[in-house]
């Protein structure tokens, strides 16, 4: 899939943009920033601690990927999104977010389907010329 093109070159930057915002976000929870005293295991507990370090690092890299428009990235963003969007439906107690970052979690599942559609659609014409 070429991430190229020109046509969807700055929404792919957008969409990594936000990838970064949500990750360094999720790695702020980690470290407990607005916690105080309180360490985020004991507040998360450690499975919901490991989920959210394995789901930050994923979006740090996957904005990274996106960032220099290489396709890993995208599918490492679809990738992740899915599966804590998915746990997070199905009723799994360690994966907590609010509404708002469910909501910015689906709207970034979206973004990356858009891209998808648009990398194959620009890849489709690129076959025919």
């Amino acid at each position: 899939m070429n991430f190229n093109a020109p046509t969807i070159a700055i929404y792919i930057r957008i969409v990594a943009i936000i990838s970064l915002l949500l990750g360094l976000n999720d790695a702020a929870r980690l470290l407990g920033v607005s916690l105080g005293n309180v360490s985020p295991v004991t507040t998360l507990g450690l499975t919901g601690f490991v989920y959210l370090a394995i789901f930050s690092l994923t979006r740090l890299f996957a904005a990274v990927g996106l960032w220099i428009k290489a396709s890993w990235g995208a599918v490492l963003l679809a990738g992740a999104t899915f599966i804590e969007l998915l746990l997070y439906l199905i009723g799994n107690p360690d994966i907590r977010m609010s509404a708002f970052g469910f909501a910015v979690r689906l709207l970034l599942l979206v973004a990356i389907l858009v891209i998808f559609v648009i990398g194959i659609r620009v890849s489709r014409a690129q076959a025919q010329d």
